[in-house]
């Protein structure tokens, strides 16, 4: 069935309005809990919702009260009634043909959030919840039984409010995460504040809403990298108008990164990481060096206490392993020193990740030049590591993070090694002028420092 984007709908058995956007292909849907005062129409709601759209998720807004119910201020602070109203909204949700085996996560704002998080301490196949100013101390003791990963998110300068978020997360059992927006208010009307609003409101969504999808829907293993690709370039759609630059960890993530920039409509370089391995072992990394002027080295410090290589062997290794990088920047993008980052939103790439160890180096090293916007974007990595690589990086995106995670290869049917003759050939297709929306010459990283902002 096809449906328009944006449509106005009346949620049955209620008869609440409501505003539903469906993407193509969407991976979930969000519904929408409104503070008091507040509605379908909320112009801050609206543009969570725009941004959740535009990242592949459905998105539903609705009245959760009647004009007459309204005029009663005991309905707007009533959770309970506010609760079943969500409830009877994912109901309606769940017997439409175009939504009906769509994951389901609730957004709340100020008391609405007390009214989600009710809703889904009573019904634990929600997907996840997202708390905007939330009043958590609403929900009473409702929030031992919400099962739903979590994620709350304040301004600084709402302090009442910032510390029933901080009792809330005590209480929750389940995946949680408070995170406080500095200098924003109870309405995030500051610049910039929404905008945190959204960044990991599409994060939080992204992560909880599509791997449940894809454990009933969507196939894995991936076909091959380039596959893998196409998929993970719909989760980014929405950093498209960011004029964002791809970095592609070579090897293997250069053919993923490949379909992302051809996508976004973005230029497509490289960050140059490879890894120290230990004496007589080398899979088992001490850490990783990054390519630049000043070459950066992050070493595991708990490897290295429990190997305990020779005295120069750290420096014997990483001179070994920057010939190397220096063989394959010239073979790859001969004349072509690192890209520039400073000020850029930048999306680092790789078919996968099992430790992070070289990620962690790259995001280390990328992150002393000052992007803009630093971005982790796998088609799957290990939820351990996705969570570790959230302290490196503002946002990781991935289309899968299982828990008992063994390798990036057994998540492809085709894991065959990628060749310098293929990485060469993308990074010349990605980069014509053609196939490019923004300047398409290979940028390049100053060689000043500092850590991002």
């Amino acid at each position: 069935m096809t449906l328009p984007e944006v449509r106005e709908i009346v949620v049955q058995p209620e008869g609440l309005p409501g505003i539903l956007r469906i993407p193509d292909n969407p991976m979930g849907l969000v519904v929408f809990a409104h503070g008091s005062g507040s509605g379908r129409l909320s112009p801050r709601n609206n543009r969570v919702a725009e941004a959740l759209h535009d990242a592949g998720l459905a998105t539903l807004l609705l009245d959760l009260l009647h004009p007459d119910e309204e005029r009663d201020r005991q309905n707007v602070f009533n959770i309970g009634l506010l609760a079943a109203r969500l409830a009877a909204a994912s109901q309606w949700a769940r017997a439409q043909p175009w939504l009906r085996d769509l994951p389901i996560g609730y957004f709340g704002a100020s008391t609405g959030a007390g009214a989600a998080l009710v809703a889904a301490a009573r019904d634990h196949t929600i997907a996840a919840v997202v708390s905007r100013g939330g009043r958590p101390d609403l929900a009473n003791d409702a929030l031992s039984d919400v099962a739903a990963p979590t994620l709350l998110i304040v301004g600084s300068r709402d302090s009442d409010v910032l510390e029933l978020n901080r009792g809330a997360l005590l209480e929750l059992p389940s995946v949680k995460e408070l995170l406080v927006v500095p200098g924003a208010g109870h309405l995030f009307e500051e610049p910039g504040a929404l905008d945190e609003v959204i960044r990991h409101a599409t994060r939080w969504f992204s992560r909880h809403l599509g791997e449940e999808r894809l454990s009933g829907v969507q196939e894995l293993p991936f076909a091959d990298r380039r596959a893998a690709g196409r998929r993970l370039a719909g989760r980014l759609k929405h950093l498209a108008g960011s004029r964002p630059l791809i970095l592609a960890l070579p090897r293997g993530g250069v053919p993923v990164a490949f379909e992302v920039a051809t996508a976004l409509r973005a230029p497509l370089d490289l960050v140059m990481v490879r890894k120290l391995g230990a004496p007589g072992n080398p899979e088992l990394g001490l850490g990783a060096v990054v390519d630049g002027s000043a070459p950066e080295i992050v070493l595991n410090e708990d490897v290295m206490a429990r190997i305990r290589p020779p005295a120069d062997y750290i420096e014997r290794v990483t001179a070994q392993e920057l010939r190397e990088i220096e063989r394959r920047r010239a073979a790859y993008l001969p004349g072509k020193p690192p890209p520039v980052v400073e000020g850029r939103t930048v999306i680092v790439v790789d078919d996968g990740v099992a430790t992070g160890g070289t990620m962690t180096a790259a995001l280390r090293a990328l992150s002393r030049h000052r992007p803009a916007q630093l971005i982790v974007a796998v088609p799957v990595a290990s939820a351990d590591t996705v969570a570790q690589l959230e302290q490196e990086a503002g946002e990781v995106i991935t289309i899968a993070a299982p828990e008992n995670f063994v390798a990036v290869g057994l998540y492809y049917r085709d894991f065959r090694p990628v060749e310098d003759d293929e990485v060469i050939s993308l990074l010349h297709q990605a980069n014509r002028p053609s196939n490019a929306g923004q300047p398409t010459a290979l940028t390049r990283y100053s060689d000043r420092t500092g850590r991002q902002g």
